[in-house]
C-alpha cells in the first residue's frame, strides 16, 4: 500500500488546503496522474499520483488543512493486492484540521510570496453560502483591499463556483483600468504632491499589485546591496543563426518541441562559468560562498506584465535537448501560474532577454544573492568588417550585443569583462556542422 504524502511547497510553508479532489475513492489513477488540488498562502497546484494503482482512500475532505509530509491518501499499487485495514480518516471537527493556514520562517523568492499573514481574521474561508475561499486568495484580497461582501459578488470559474487566484486578479485588472482614484485635496499635504508636467491634471493613480510590490522592494536591496558595473561585449553569432534555421525543422518534428536561442544561450552561459567559476557566488557579509552547482535563472516575462525567474537546476548536466525541454516548460507553467515554489528558488546566475522587446542592449538589476546577470539584446543584421587572409572584406553578418551587471564588491572589471567575453566567444565559434 503506498501513502500519498502532503508534499513541501517551499521552505516556509508549513501546511496547505485541499481545494478538490479530482479523483474518487475506488478510481484508478496512473503515475504522475494528478490526484487533488491544493492551495497555501502561496501557490495554488495540483498533487500527482507516485505510482499506477488504484486510489483506496482519500484521509482528508476538500476544504480541511493538512501539514506538510502527512498521508492525505492511500494508493494500491498494481503489484499490489489489497490488504489489511486502512487508518480512519480524521474527523472533518477536528481543530487541528480545520484552523486557519499560517506561514512561518523566511519568505521564499521574491516574484511567488509574500510575506504578510494569512487572513483568519477578516475573511472566513468559507461563506454562509457554502462557497470556499482558498488561503491564496484571501490573502490576495486583504492586500488588494478587497472586501469580503464584493469577493462573495465575483464570478467563479472553478468547480462550485470556486473563486480562483486568476479570477480574482482578472477582477483587480479590471477594477484598476475603470475606476479612476480621485483624492479630496483637502486629504493631502501640498508638500506631498509629487511633482507633475501634467497640465490639467487628468491622471489616473493605480495601486501596484502585490508581485509588483514585491518586485519593487527587491530592485531597491538589490541596488542598495550591491555596487552595480555593467560591461558589453557585440557579438557575431551568425554561425549559431545559421544553425538554428537550418535544423529547427527537424528538431520540431522528432523532440515536439520548438528550439529557441535561450537554450543556447544558457549552454554558452554554464561553459563560461566553469571557466570562471567566481561569477557562480553569493556574498554573505565579509563571506565569499562558491556554489559547486550551476543553476540556471532565467528571467520569464508573464501577461501581467511582471516578471518571474524559474529556475534550472544543474543546466550544466543538462545536453541540449534537456535544456530546451525545460526552457520550454518551465516558460509555459510560469506564464499559466503552474509553477512551483521550489521552482524559482535556489539560482545562481540569471539571464534576461531584452531583445525580445526588440532592445539591443539593457542594464539588469541584479538577483540578490547572485552577483552577477546577463542581458541578451536582439540579434540584427549589420554590415561589418570581415578579416580574411586576402584583407579585410565588408559583410552582412547576425550581430547582438551581451550586457553583464555584476557586483563590484567580489567582481571587478578583469573578472566581469572576460566572463562576458567567453560567452561571447563560445557563440561565435558555434559548431554549424553540429548535430541534434
Amino acid at each position: 500500500m503506498l501513502k500519498l504524502i502532503m508534499p513541501k511547497m517551499g521552505e516556509s510553508v508549513a501546511e496547505a488546503t485541499i481545494l478538490k479532489w479530482l479523483k474518487k475513492e475506488g478510481d484508478r489513477v496512473e503515475a504522475d496522474e494528478s490526484i487533488l488540488e491544493i492551495a497555501t498562502d502561496k501557490v495554488d497546484t495540483e498533487v500527482p499520483s507516485p505510482a499506477s494503482g488504484i486510489l483506496t482512500k482519500c484521509l482528508f475532505s476538500e476544504g480541511q488543512v493538512v501539514k506538510v509530509g502527512e498521508v492525505i491518501a492511500m494508493i494500491t499499487s498494481d503489484k499490489e493486492e489489497q490488504v489489511g485495514t486502512l487508518p480512519t480518516p480524521p474527523s472533518p471537527s477536528s481543530p487541528e484540521k480545520t484552523t486557519h493556514s499560517t506561514s512561518n520562517g523566511k519568505p521564499l523568492h521574491h516574484h511567488a510570496v509574500d510575506s504578510s499573514p494569512v487572513i483568519g481574521e477578516t475573511f472566513s474561508k468559507i461563506s454562509t453560502e457554502g462557497r470556499f475561499y482558498s488561503p491564496l486568495v484571501r490573502n490576495i484580497a486583504k492586500e488588494s483591499g478587497i472586501s469580503f461582501k464584493e469577493l462573495e459578488l465575483i464570478q467563479g470559474s472553478g468547480s462550485n463556483n470556486r473563486l480562483t487566484k486568476q479570477d480574482l486578479l482578472k477582477h483587480l485588472e479590471k477594477k484598476n483600468s475603470q475606476v479612476e482614484i480621485q483624492t479630496p485635496i483637502s486629504t493631502v499635504s501640498v508638500k506631498s504632491l509629487p511633482p507633475t508636467n501634467s497640465s490639467g491634471g487628468n491622471v489616473e493613480i493605480i495601486e501596484m499589485d502585490r508581485m509588483r510590490k514585491l518586485i519593487a522592494d527587491h530592485m531597491v536591496m538589490s541596488k542598495q546591496t550591491s555596487p552595480h558595473v555593467t560591461s558589453f561585449v557585440e557579438a557575431d553569432v551568425t554561425n549559431m543563426v545559421k544553425w538554428r534555421e537550418r535544423v529547427k525543422g527537424d528538431f520540431e518534428k522528432r523532440e515536439k518541441e520548438k528550439i529557441t536561442y535561450t537554450p543556447l544561450f544558457i549552454e554558452a552561459v554554464c561553459k563560461a562559468i566553469k571557466d570562471f567559476p567566481m561569477i557562480n557566488v553569493s556574498v554573505d557579509g565579509t563571506k565569499i560562498i562558491i556554489k559547486k552547482d550551476i543553476n540556471i535563472g532565467m528571467a520569464t516575462a508573464l501577461p501581467s506584465g511582471n516578471l518571474i525567474v524559474p529556475v534550472i537546476r544543474n543546466a550544466d548536466y543538462l545536453n541540449l535537448i534537456g535544456i530546451t525541454k525545460m526552457v520550454n516548460d518551465l516558460a509555459n507553467r510560469a506564464r499559466n501560474n503552474k509553477l512551483k515554489p521550489d521552482e524559482i528558488q535556489d539560482g545562481t546566475f540569471t539571464i534576461t532577454n531584452v531583445g525580445t522587446f526588440g532592445n539591443v542592449m539593457g542594464t539588469p538589476i541584479i538577483n540578490q544573492p547572485q552577483v552577477a546577470i546577463l542581458a541578451l539584446g536582439a540579434i540584427r543584421k549589420k554590415p561589418v568588417v570581415i578579416e580574411t587572409p586576402e584583407g579585410d572584406t565588408i559583410g552582412i553578418r547576425q550581430m547582438m550585443f551581451l550586457s553583464l551587471s555584476y557586483d563590484h564588491r567580489v567582481v571587478d572589471g578583469s573578472l566581469g569583462g572576460s566572463f562576458l567575453r567567453r560567452i561571447a566567444d563560445y557563440l561565435e565559434q558555434f559548431d554549424t556542422s553540429r548535430q541534434i
